[in-house]
């Protein structure tokens, strides 16, 4: 069984922004100054509570009250739905094309499972994975090959590409030893070339083609 695995938020959909929204608006409730957008995106990779964890180091705020304020955030994200997040351009048919060539579909996130399959039902895209492991769905988070490894095991997958748009998808890959192609658009903090990947994109018309590429390498 061949199987593709993505990651969610910076590969699937932009969901930096409403991210941005749910941190500040827990700024507000503290007291605290905001932040802008690009210093949260900078914040987003390795789960909610490493997030939690850089905004109140960033802010300075005493981390007696990390954990009151993690499920806080977990509240926002439970109960909001999505409105800044976007599906990036050409995600949508990318994914059709592949669902009808047979493949089966799973994701891979450090975002909670349950805001997880929020946003995924807010995108439009219910029912077309057959399975979602979010960050608190397993011991442990990305980079670790756990996540990665219980979903190819979901999946029952024999062969595998796994979709991610950071240096923490890459070590995932890694770890799990399966094949890595890097959405260039999302979320990375280092140049292309520094990210070890088998296969690089900006665009999702792209990502049928290396599909097969990948999948007829392993015949």
């Amino acid at each position: 069984m061949k199987a593709i695995i993505f990651d969610l938020d910076g590969t699937l959909v932009d969901s930096a922004p409403d991210i941005h929204a749910a941190v500040n608006r827990m700024l507000e409730t503290e007291g605290q100054p905001t932040l802008d957008l690009p210093t949260v995106t900078s914040f987003v990779g390795n789960g909610l509570p490493k997030l939690i964890e850089r905004v109140m180091t960033r802010q300075g705020i005493d981390m007696a009250a990390f954990d009151r304020i993690t499920a806080d955030v977990l509240e926002i994200y439970e109960t909001t739905p999505a409105t800044y997040a976007r599906p990036y351009p050409g995600m949508k048919q990318a994914l059709q094309d592949l669902t009808g060539a047979g493949y089966r579909m799973g994701v891979c996130t450090n975002k909670p499972y349950k805001p997880a399959i929020n946003l995924l039902h807010d995108m439009g895209l219910d029912g077309v994975f057959d399975v979602v492991i979010g960050g608190d769905s397993t011991p442990a988070r990305k980079p670790d090959a756990l996540p990665l490894q219980e979903t190819i095991k979901a999946l029952q997958a024999e062969e595998v590409l796994y979709v991610g748009d950071s240096e923490i998808d890459a070590s995932t890959a890694q770890n799990a030893r399966v094949g890595f192609a890097l959405f260039t658009e999302g979320y990375r903090k280092r140049a292309v070339a520094s990210i070890p990947h088998a296969y690089a994109f900006s665009d999702f018309g792209q990502l049928s083609a290396i599909v097969s590429t990948h999948f007829l390498s392993k015949t």
